[in-house]
């Protein structure tokens, strides 16, 4: 089992930047793929980014540019860095894992493992 944890959720202004962490522990596996979606009433949920333990990253299309997904601490954090945040951004962000190819972190469908969320609230 993993069990992911995320940090550093809060509010900010549109334009501003936030960083959020998600912590992995348990059985990681040997190549993991970490990533992040996001969850809205209206949107419901959506694909942010991923990271694979080698470092190959893809990024859904309205945050290229903004934002960047980076690993940290053996590969065992998750990290978004979100620049020029929109207050589409807003919403609840979910930190994703899966032992298998990055592949597996690009739809919520073929994750294993889910952390609880950190909420983003952005004021205009």
């Amino acid at each position: 089992q993993v069990q992911l944890k995320e940090s550093g959720g809060g509010s900010v202004q549109a334009g501003g930047s936030l960083r959020l962490s998600c912590a992995a522990s348990g059985d990681v596996g040997s190549r993991p793929c970490m990533g992040w979606f996001r969850q809205t009433p209206e949107k419901h949920r959506e694909w942010v980014a991923s990271i694979n333990s080698g470092g190959t990253t893809r990024y859904a299309d309205f945050v290229k540019g903004r934002f960047t997904v980076s690993l940290d601490n053996h590969g065992n954090t998750v990290n978004l860095q979100m620049n020029t945040i929109k207050p589409e951004d807003a919403g609840m962000y979910l930190c994703a894992a899966a032992n298998d190819g990055l592949w597996r972190c690009l739809d919520g469908a073929t994750v294993d493992y889910w952390g609880q969320g950190t909420q983003v609230t952005v004021s205009s």
